[in-house]
């Protein structure tokens, strides 16, 4: 694909040779026109043309003189020539100007074509070899960041490798920081800034020759010129409103000090979580940090005694107390690591105790692991809360099953030893100390039926063994079971087994009767 610009002061020829190039079976992008050179060099400055076709008389400005003018300008484009026999001595001065080739008036199709396709060929050879060469230096650039990286984090090499890669850039590694770069992400905020959006500005601070990429993930750094303020960075990330944390290491001289810079930045890059509200720490902000402490083990303790309790309330509030910021920025980072690894093995103790009766539900610990996974650590203490409100929803809730079943237990037992006496549902909820509307709606949610149907079904259950194995009379029977009235326990009966009591006890007493005659057949 290709651009072309036909420039001749008469229009009949630019139209005509319009309409060839139009017939010509190659693919061009546009053909614009020009009347003369001073057209042609304003297209060609707001155009990219790989190809103009120029005649070389023409008024105001001729085709030598635009050739001149674009190569004075570094505009890169090739030139076919149109020209007369009388012009001839003129072709051959833009020859000499690099032009690719002239044809002759009238201009035939066939010359036309064959000069375009030898023009475009060309075109398209220098493009496929730019493309080699960028695609080459970009490898190359690669495999110097590749192997920089790797000297980086500690990997070992020789005294010449660092000598020549320090020839490199010798001006940075004379007098370098190494500067880290995060998004500064808000709590379910997603990111929109990239390492090399913050690259591009980086090279507009310190310029190509003061600033190398030397890490993209997983986290973005780079080593920059240390004579440049470290205000600098800052205040354009700050002015083009990308959100960006960073940190930055003293300076450092000599490509050998690498590895101890990529340990600071490190170290930096972690302290950067204990104070989320500065964008640039600086090695001078955490010297003064503590460097010894002891854990609030007794605070701990007590904040998970709340665990299966109706406290949420003062579970967030006893982490809020533990993680405050006035306590962890007054002490390294360490301090930090160990209080979250602390919270972690007292989540899995208490999930232990209560796994087996959890069934598939179950804490997300692995999300608890390591802070540096989130993009701050207001985003860690949030995750931590909701892991322990829903440990706490877990012992609640099974603290609770516990207690009722042990409650219905002895409802149940209750029942069973009483229910020949006067019994109703609110006798029973007092007995086990529960309000009268929840022991009900318990009762039947765990026992499958009411307080009221339950009752009968152990009344009757008795009375059909007494009508079955006694001669007591079913108004006795009644009585025995815990109906006030003979009517009542018959209609109950009725309704439950489908006959009146007196026909039960008959059946009941004909079927030893029935098995003897059949054993005796046999």
């Amino acid at each position: 694909m290709m651009n072309i610009l036909i420039v001749d002061d008469q229009k009949n020829i630019r139209d005509g040779l319009q309409a060839m190039l139009h017939q010509f079976p190659m693919q061009m992008d546009h053909i614009f026109c020009a009347a003369n050179g001073i057209e042609a060099l304003q297209i060609l400055r707001e155009k990219s043309i790989q190809l103009v076709i120029t005649d070389i008389r023409m008024p105001d400005m001729d085709g030598l003189t635009l050739m001149g003018q674009t190569k004075e300008e570094r505009i890169s484009v090739d030139y076919l020539i149109i020209s007369g026999y009388s012009d001839f001595a003129y072709a051959q001065k833009a020859i000499a100007l690099g032009a690719k080739g002239y044809l002759l008036k009238p201009v035939k199709r066939e010359d036309l074509q064959s000069a375009v396709e030898h023009v475009m060929q060309e075109v398209r050879t220098r493009q496929a070899l730019s493309q080699n060469m960028k695609h080459l230096s970009r490898r190359a650039r690669e495999t110097d960041r590749k192997e920089l990286r790797m000297f980086m984090q500690g990997a070992a090499t020789d005294e010449a490798w660092i000598h020549q890669t320090e020839q490199q850039h010798s001006e940075l590694w004379r007098n370098y920081r190494l500067c880290l770069l995060r998004e500064d992400l808000l709590i379910n905020k997603p990111g929109a800034v990239s390492s090399h959006s913050m690259e591009s500005i980086a090279y507009e601070v310190y310029g190509k020759s003061g600033c190398i990429c030397l890490q993209y993930r997983p986290q973005f750094i780079l080593a920059v010129d240390a004579s440049i303020s470290t205000e600098a960075l800052p205040a354009v990330l700050k002015e083009k409103q990308m959100g960006a944390i960073m940190v930055m290491t003293d300076p450092r001289q000599g490509l050998a000090e690498l590895p101890n810079s990529y340990e600071r930045v490190m170290e930096l890059y972690h302290h950067s979580y204990l104070f989320p509200d500065r964008h640039c720490l600086l090695p001078a902000h955490i010297a003064g940090l503590e460097q010894q402490w002891e854990l609030p083990h007794e605070e701990i303790y007590m904040l998970f005694h709340l665990i299966g309790t109706q406290n949420s309330g003062k579970m967030t509030e006893g982490i809020s107390r533990l993680f405050h910021k006035d306590v962890l920025q007054r002490y390294h980072i360490r301090y930090t690591l160990q209080l979250c690894r602390a919270m972690v093995q007292m989540l899995e103790e208490y999930e232990r105790v209560i796994r087996p009766y959890m069934g598939e539900e179950a804490l997300d610990m692995e999300c608890l692991r390591n802070l540096f996974d989130y993009p701050g650590i207001r985003d860690y203490i949030q995750a931590l809360q909701q892991q322990m409100l829903r440990l706490n929803q877990f012992y609640y809730e099974f603290k609770c099953s516990y207690r009722n079943t042990q409650d219905l237990n002895e409802a149940i037992r209750y029942i069973h030893e009483n229910y020949h006496k006067p019994l109703d549902l609110a006798m029973v909820s007092n007995h086990v100390s529960l309000n009268y509307a929840y022991f009900s709606n318990l009762f039947k949610k765990n026992i499958g039926k009411g307080f009221a149907e339950y009752l009968r079904d152990v009344r009757l259950d008795k009375a059909r063994k007494l009508l079955a194995e006694t001669e007591h009379k079913i108004i006795e029977v009644s009585a025995m079971v815990g109906y006030e009235s003979y009517k009542s326990f018959t209609r109950a009966f009725r309704e439950v087994m489908g006959m009146q009591p007196t026909e039960y006890r008959q059946r009941m007493r004909r079927l030893p009767g029935e098995k003897k005659s059949r054993d005796t057949a046999l």
